[in-house]
């Protein structure tokens, strides 16, 4: 959930950081005198999406160690025993896995019994883990875990998931911006002047930017899905199927483990355990679904 999360909520960010510019410059050229050029704001859309989509990419690694307080572990520095046995674990998991660059590997600290993996590319990612999942996993379930994030990296999920961001992002650039100026013209008539009010437009464009990213993060969410089940099969082929197994299953425990308010808190996270509709905003499949898919051979 964090590697998704933290893409999404940058990904927001720089898309009504740009809206807000585009705005206050003036620049909408998508907007003639005769209305909407609706070619024109296809293709400011694609622009301003895959912009918004690119950025955030660039910027997960370094966004993931200052928002999770991430510390990087130094290979080369001296440290405790299981901090370099986690270096080890990770860079061995890596060139099993044909990665040319070795990840970074980090350790945030947190309760919750958690694991990320982002980065720009394979050769500049970064994996992380809580202490909480350090403290309460056996080394054979941290492995699993450790060769479920590398599999995210070894498959590109972040790049995927950027690519489909960046479409998502141009449906909602589109969308809000043919929204905003309804709303406008809305307002346009109660004016003396029957000018365009420039001011009601840049405040509609920022609300149904929001309101259109938070609906497009349901697709994002269902691609997030899927790529899980494919690096929880990627993980089991790097460290064993009976392994990743073992994983998914102490993570379970570490759910239910957790009293009433964790477990709201973790109903959107790495449990999958999102009820109803909240479902549809879940990064994870439920826990039960990936081991029994796991133990399938799927």
């Amino acid at each position: 959930m964090k590697r998704i999360l933290l893409f999404l909520a940058v990904n927001v960010l720089v898309i009504v950081t740009i809206g807000i510019v585009t705005s206050v410059l003036g620049i909408r050229p998508y907007i003639t005198q005769y209305g909407i050029d609706f070619q024109a704001l296809l293709a400011f859309s694609a622009v301003v999406g895959f912009s918004g989509a690119f950025i955030s990419l660039a910027l997960s690694r370094v966004m993931a160690k200052w928002m999770m307080g991430v510390q990087v572990l130094d290979p080369q520095a001296h440290l405790s025993n299981d901090a370099r046995e986690l270096v080890v674990q990770v860079h061995r998991l890596a060139k099993q896995a044909g990665l040319s660059a070795m990840p970074q590997v980090g350790v945030y600290e947190s309760e919750e019994v958690n694991a990320f993996a982002t980065g720009p590319t394979k050769n500049r990612s970064l994996v992380a883990v809580s202490s909480g999942l350090l403290a309460r996993m056996d080394q054979q379930a941290v492995e699993g875990v450790l060769a479920h994030e590398i599999s995210h990296v070894a498959n590109g999920d972040m790049v995927t998931m950027t690519l489909i961001q960046g479409v998502i992002n141009t449906f909602v650039v589109f969308l809000s911006r043919v929204a905003a100026y309804v709303v406008t013209m809305f307002f346009r008539r109660d004016e003396d002047e029957g000018g365009f009010p420039y001011l009601v437009n840049m405040i509609a464009v920022i609300v149904f930017d929001i309101l259109f990213s938070i609906l497009g993060s349901i697709v994002v969410m269902y691609f997030s899905r899927i790529r899980e089940f494919r690096a929880d099969a990627g993980g089991a082929r790097l460290a064993g199927r009976e392994r990743m197994v073992h994983a998914l299953e102490s993570l379970k425990k570490s759910v239910e483990l957790v009293d009433t308010q964790q477990t709201a808190l973790a109903t959107l996270k790495i449990s999958g355990g999102a009820k109803g509709w909240m479902k549809l905003f879940a990064s994870h499949p439920d826990l039960d679904e990936r081991i029994a898919r796991l133990k399938a051979g799927a």
